[in-house]
């Protein structure tokens, strides 16, 4: 399978780290939304009541810190590095017009999620 028809194969939404989180969230009792579409960037769940909003982002396409997220194509560098600083600022962005209409945002790597208990425990933080 060539690059381009891999990439287009992977999901933008409903990814299996996003079902993990709505599972979670459902398992404790709440109740949210998906990718709202009045709110900036359309976050992946909004908690409306509490004002907030959680992002799961994948670690590669968000440009994360961690060994997964670090790593590069080796084929059209140039175009990923691009690409994927794009994502950041957008990220950024996003966060801020999030924040400026009064919501709490928590992100969650694609990483941060292996670890059920400390996912548990950060979701019982934020919307606590």
């Amino acid at each position: 399978m060539d690059r381009s028809a891999n990439m287009r194969a992977i999901r933008s939404t409903d990814t299996t780290p996003e079902r993990l989180v709505r599972s979670l969230l459902h398992r404790l009792g709440y109740r949210f939304r998906l990718h709202a579409k009045e709110l900036p960037g359309k976050p992946d769940i909004v908690l409306r009541p509490r004002r907030a909003a959680i992002l799961v982002h994948g670690c590669f396409w968000h440009g994360h810190g961690c060994a997964r997220g670090g790593r590069m194509p080796k084929t059209n560098r140039d175009y990923w590095e691009r690409k994927i600083a794009r994502n950041r600022e957008r990220d950024a962005e996003r966060l801020m017009a999030l924040e400026a209409r009064g919501y709490r945002v928590l992100t969650l790597w694609e990483c941060g999620l292996k670890d059920a208990a400390a996912l548990e425990e950060s979701l019982r933080r934020f919307l606590g």
